[in-house]
């Protein structure tokens, strides 16, 4: 889910999720409420009971505490998934490493590069998908894959590597006044030597390049690992949303 949905969408409407509903043979929605938004939690059953979707994916700010309760009576059994963090670093403020020497960072790798990357180093993480027993945990990380082939395709990746081979991969989303980081991670057999500072930093500099103000990133409230990655390199944190799976009871009879 993008910076733009989390931050600044208005309406309140289930959207269909082509791709999500293919690889997971069920038809699946997503329903976002920004932080900006107005939304009531009114506003939110309503659009779940206009849904005809198998699953819809809802997100909507931490900060309603009171909205799960609300989402129990709709004809759905609701799973909390995951919570997200979102982090933001002014573009200039980052507390960058020097440059190591034998390591270079790069831009956008093949698509048969950006695969086994992909499946490397995201093999073992949790995600909210992985919340819902009618998806397959496999068709979750081919989904990862996907969203970062996307990103090659628009050449907007970024590299570390050695002489070894690319130790760690960033997948991008920018525009003018910002970089969002979707996908960041350091091959399994990399980790433990600060590598992950050094892709911040190639990523940064690139957004300085572009004349971007900033650059932000989330991942799940659980990995909290990564975020003393970016506590240390100059990020903040800005918001968390909560996820949940609203799924038809009759598909868990």
């Amino acid at each position: 889910m993008g910076w733009h949905e989390v931050m600044e969408a208005e309406a309140v409407r289930a959207a269909a999720s082509p791709l999500d509903s293919a690889r997971f043979g069920r038809s699946v929605e997503r329903l976002t409420v920004s932080a900006e938004s107005a939304a009531e939690l009114s506003d939110v059953r309503a659009a779940i009971l206009a849904s005809d979707a198998d699953i819809i994916v809802l997100r909507y700010p931490a900060e309603y505490v009171g909205w799960f309760a609300g989402l129990t009576t709709l004809g759905r059994t609701a799973i909390p998934a995951d919570s997200l963090a979102y982090w933001r670093l002014r573009v200039g403020k980052g507390r960058a490493p020097d440059p190591a020497p034998g390591m270079w960072p790069g831009g956008t790798p093949a698509a048969a590069e950006v695969r086994r990357l992909v499946r490397d180093i995201f093999a073992a993480y949790g995600n909210h998908y992985l919340a819902n027993p009618l998806f397959e945990a496999g068709a979750a990380l081919d989904g990862y894959e996907e969203w970062a082939l996307r990103s090659a395709a628009q050449g907007a990746c970024v590299t570390v590597s050695d002489q070894a081979g690319v130790l760690a991969l960033a997948t991008l989303e920018e525009d003018a006044a910002r970089t969002e980081i979707l996908l960041a991670g350091v091959v399994p057999q990399a980790r433990g030597r600060s590598i992950y500072a050094h892709l911040l930093r190639v990523v940064e500099d690139r957004a300085a390049s572009r004349g971007a103000a900033e650059v932000v990133i989330s991942t799940q409230g659980h990995n909290t690992r990564v975020q003393r990655a970016w506590a240390r390199y100059g990020f903040e944190p800005v918001q968390t949303v909560l996820t949940v799976h609203l799924i038809r009871d009759r598909l868990l009879v």
